[in-house]
């Protein structure tokens, strides 16, 4: 661990690697890091002249995956820019807020997406990357420090409007060294990348911390289950979110015989599969057991932390529904109501790897942070007896107050997914003057199921008082990019919707 929390810009680790060994494996072919290095310092060297001194400006990539997404996210960062990624799963509208937010100066884009990118255009430049990276100048010396901000990162908006979180170079770079050593990423690694890379986890977590360690990246143009599945045979790790497994198992199920057992050598053949952004349904991890012979290794993080909990590298350490414990360099408490340690309460992180505050955003930054720079997290955990830790949801949308009660929606929602007859799940509540919230269960039928038969079901698992007072049923839940239910919008569509 000789330079985990030395270097202090990734930039750093990426030029000590072997520059003639892969770095990316895209629609195009191999890059190697001298490929992805010379192209990334042509787009620093075009920028200057473009635009002038970046100096802690915001530059936005929007970018498909690829080599040009790393020359474009490197070249700003050499540059001296602050990087915010923007990526084509947002509508319009909410890009727009982002780049207006963030008073991004400028928008490198890659030509399949130019077009999308003129309505992002006003007041900014708009540069074509594979131009900027036809300049034969290079930059020599990149104008990236430690302490300045590397990158902009808007958070999933789950409980509220997006606010941008700024992660420093020497953050970004500790972080990725402490992943490095934690999950064993090297140059033997080869990443299945098929995560979008706008969020921490596509970005951060998964590429920068493989390429970080000399590991290559395999870059998805696009999510398509079937072609995750055959592409596994040429990775050692592979990361998702839990809707990536639902989607691929939805895909195993429909193959042909050959083909599942083709899928699950190749999943067995991974070094790693790892699961992060939401709470990973036990039933998921079973299965995904059942198929690998070993659970996912799953992790909690934020955009503001990175990953402050992981479970073991070693399969057989590894608890399903629990996310383990911090990793070296990092700090966890659990705080009660009262601001005392607790065995049950909100999780608090403190280490390098922690963002430095919300873009002009100040209050919410002081509210963000506790004294001796501790992070409060807004999610509520326990401990279970060997002091791995357990999420039990979001403070604000996940913990529920019924009856007296404080109760779990993810433990609820746990037992509901067991039913044969329960796709997807989500629990809510909703004011009510009896209970003071509601615990109404939002369900997705794969078969023909009643509200009082779900109610039932939940009564022989759950105690009483945990149990729902309501089921909607509905086509689909609201979701974000990364596959997390949106619960404001999802109790905003419940209010008009008829249960059973």
């Amino acid at each position: 661990m000789v330079d985990s929390l030395l270097v202090t810009t990734l930039l750093e680790r990426l030029a000590s690697h072997d520059q003639t060994s892969p770095a990316v494996y895209d629609e195009a072919g191999v890059a190697t890091f001298g490929d992805i290095d010379t192209g990334a310092r042509r787009v620093a060297a075009a920028l200057l002249a473009e635009l002038g001194a970046l100096e802690g400006k915001r530059v936005g990539v929007f970018a498909s995956p690829g080599r040009h997404f790393l020359h474009a996210v490197l070249g700003v960062l050499h540059a001296g820019g602050c990087v915010l990624v923007l990526s084509p799963l947002h509508p319009e509208a909410e890009s727009r807020y982002f780049c207006d937010d963030a008073d991004v100066a400028a928008i490198v884009v890659t030509p399949d997406l130019a077009a999308r990118a003129e309505g992002l255009s006003a007041g900014r430049a708009v540069l074509d990357v594979t131009a900027l990276t036809g300049a034969g100048e290079q930059l020599e010396v990149s104008r990236a420090r430690g302490e300045d901000d590397a990158i902009m990162l808007y958070t999933s908006g789950t409980t509220g409007k997006p606010k941008g979180a700024l992660l420093p170079h020497a953050s970004l770079a500790a972080q990725t060294a402490i992943l490095r050593d934690l999950w064993a990423f090297g140059p033997h690694d080869v990443l299945l990348h098929a995560l979008p890379l706008h969020h921490m986890h596509g970005l951060c977590i998964a590429l920068f911390t493989a390429l970080g360690a000399g590991a290559a990246a395999r870059m998805m143009p696009a999510w398509d289950a079937l072609r995750v599945w055959e592409s596994m045979r040429d990775a050692t790790v592979f990361m998702a979110v839990p809707t990536m497994y639902a989607k691929l198992f939805q895909a195993f199920d429909a193959a042909a015989p050959d083909a599942r057992a083709r899928f699950a050598a190749h999943a067995r053949a991974l070094r790693l599969a790892a699961s992060g952004s939401a709470a990973l349904p036990v039933s998921l991890a079973e299965r995904w057991r059942a198929v690998a012979g070993c659970i996912p290794l799953e992790r909690f993080g934020m955009t503001e932390i990175g990953v402050g909990l992981s479970n073991p590298l070693d399969p057989r350490e590894r608890r399903a529904g629990c996310v383990g414990l911090p990793p070296p360099s990092v700090e966890a408490r659990i705080v009660g109501d009262s601001g005392e340690d607790a065995p049950t309460g909100e999780l608090w992180i403190r280490g390098p790897s922690v963002f430095r505050g919300y873009h002009r955003r100040e209050e919410a930054t002081r509210e963000a942070f506790a004294a001796g720079g501790w992070f409060k997290t807004g999610d509520t955990v326990t401990r279970e007896e060997d002091g791995a830790y357990r999420i039990l949801g979001r403070t604000s949308v996940d913990i529920l107050k019924s009856g007296g009660y404080k109760l779990s929606a993810l433990e609820i929602e746990e037992a509901l997914r067991d039913h044969p007859a329960v796709g997807e799940v989500a629990v809510i509540g909703l004011p009510d003057e009896t209970w003071g919230e509601r615990v109404v269960a939002c369900v997705v039928r794969r078969a023909e199921v009643t509200g009082p038969e779900l109610r039932a079901f939940a009564k022989e698992r759950l105690a009483a008082y945990k149990c729902p007072k309501q089921v909607v049923f509905l086509d689909d839940l609201p979701k974000n990019a990364m596959g997390k239910v949106q619960k404001p919008a999802l109790a905003r569509l419940v209010a008009g919707v008829a249960s059973d």
